[in-house]
């Protein structure tokens, strides 16, 4: 990667990321693409983001979420494969990071969850990590991300919680509309409420889902 390519990155310490991202898809995606790509993940959540720290790690895996995704459309799960689940809500602060951190906890490496919003903010609610870390499930270095048609694509099952049809539909994929409440400005009992309401969701999901 030459010293060009390093200035088209909007912060140098994308580039190794954007290498290791380069190597793994050789042959698939150009170096070129890799670093549009790369450097789009950190400018669109750099956008609303307040906290900044962690933003090149999360960039980088956001990256390669929206690189794997293609593959992963074009070969869907076998019979007995770990089935994608996506949850959207408007602001990726609440409800869809509250679903996807559950569902992740509760089947473990069984099923591949992720959440994205259409309006994403700039940071998950802390009443929302509050209640997840009473339930013994920690949010480690998340913030909100915007929906991408990579993502939605890739997906088994679509998962929607307020965002009405911001959402694209894509042919062939499972579509659920969950009416859960959404937990911005909501008190910390609220937001515990909306938490068990969404566990119990979960709970019948998993009833669908292959090898349960």
């Amino acid at each position: 990667m030459t010293a060009s390519s390093h200035r088209a990155l909007p912060d140098g310490r994308l580039a190794a990321g954007a290498a290791r991202l380069a190597m793994r898809h050789r042959g698939r995606y150009s170096v070129e693409t890799v670093q549009r790509l790369i450097a789009d993940s950190y400018e669109q959540p750099a956008a609303h983001a307040h906290v900044r720290t962690h933003l090149v790690v999360l960039a980088e895996r956001f990256a390669a979420e929206r690189l794997d995704a293609p593959a992963h459309a074009e070969n869907p799960a076998e019979p007995g494969g770990r089935p994608r689940v996506l949850f959207v809500c408007s602001h990726n602060a609440g409800r869809s990071q509250m679903a996807a951190a559950l569902l992740a906890h509760r089947a473990g490496d069984a099923v591949i969850a992720s959440s994205a919003g259409t309006h994403p903010s700039g940071t998950v609610d802390p009443h929302v990590v509050q209640a997840l870390t009473e339930a013994g499930i920690a949010l480690d270095e998340v913030y909100p991300k915007p929906l991408s048609d990579e993502i939605v694509q890739a997906a088994d099952i679509v998962i929607t919680m307020g965002c009405g049809d911001a959402c694209p539909v894509v042919p062939g994929h499972r579509y659920l509309d969950w009416p859960v409440p959404d937990p911005e400005g909501a008190p910390i009992a609220v937001v515990r409420s909306i938490r068990d309401a969404l566990d119990a969701r979960i709970t019948e999901l998993l009833d669908t889902l292959p090898g349960n």
